[in-house]
């Protein structure tokens, strides 16, 4: 069984809170050599736990200043696939997520200007399946993070 002990949990925390962390301060962060934090590094993303290092930008310094919540009504699941193909493909939407309840999507997008989101707009509500959609503006982010608190756990098995 694959697990993750406090040494793992440890390297995960470090890289969570600083990506460009240096493999030797990692090591001296956790009482390893160089080697063995590297070691464990591949073998966490060989378990599909670490899944990259990906650089954080401000949105809006780059010119989107528009973020919102997209809720997707669909007509059924005969288009399921290609709803989420589709909307997968394109560049405005950060998030996609199959969900109960009210609906059957939820999608985070960022677009320059609420004209950009109409446009965005017909062109998911354009997609086959898709009954309708309902959109909630973000005025204020009070936080946003992808951080996650690992601990020593047994893994569960991967989804294939």
């Amino acid at each position: 069984m694959d697990k993750i002990d406090a040494i793992d949990a440890q390297i995960l925390d470090l890289l969570q809170r600083e990506g460009r962390i240096k493999r030797k301060d990692i090591a001296e962060a956790v009482g390893l050599s160089i080697p063995s934090v590297s070691d464990r590094m591949r073998k966490l993303e060989a378990r599909g736990v670490l899944t990259g290092f990906h650089g954080t930008v401000d949105a809006k310094r780059l010119g989107h200043d528009v973020m919102a919540f997209v809720f997707v009504q669909s007509t059924g699941s005969e288009h399921y696939g290609e709803f989420v193909k589709t909307v997968t493909a394109l560049d405005e939407v950060q998030e996609l997520h199959s969900v109960t309840g009210d609906g059957s999507h939820v999608l985070k997008v960022r677009v320059r200007t609420t004209t950009a989101l109409e446009r965005l707009l017909a062109t998911i509500q354009a997609v086959p399946g898709v009954r309708g959609t309902r959109t909630s503006l973000v005025l204020t982010t009070h936080k946003e993070t992808a951080y996650l608190r690992a601990e020593p756990m047994t893994l569960p098995p991967l989804d294939d």
